[in-house]
């Protein structure tokens, strides 16, 4: 019974940085580079629209959706559900791409440089 922890105790955590680094004062990690092998799910959105279902039951390979959004309009660069940048479709060696053109911040304002 000595051996048991008790749950309600609180234990203080230590940074993550200490815990790296191994006790070594000269191995210093920069708390960005614990992040780099973070996968991320990142989405180009080119417009939205919404249809009743009935419509949508009546989609069919060729059928054309309209969006909310003009052609040559900017699209929204979305990482993870929240938008971070807007940008231009562009192709690149036959695929589609986009040119990020300004960034937002979380509020959704463009952010200068």
């Amino acid at each position: 019974m000595e051996n048991m922890i008790n749950v309600n105790e609180e234990t203080p955590a230590k940074p993550v940085a200490e815990i790296h680094k191994g006790g070594s004062e000269n191995s210093k990690i920069n708390n960005i580079d614990l992040l780099m092998d973070v996968t991320l799910r990142v989405s180009v959105e080119l417009g939205r629209t919404r249809m009743q279902l009935a419509r949508i039951l009546e989609l069919q390979h060729g059928s054309v959706v309209e969006l909310d959004r003009l052609a040559g309009d900017p699209v929204d660069v979305l990482v993870n559900d929240r938008m971070v940048a807007r940008g231009e479709v562009v192709v690149v060696d036959d695929k589609f791409g986009v040119r990020i053109t300004e960034m937002v911040s979380s509020s959704g304002e463009k952010v200068t440089s």
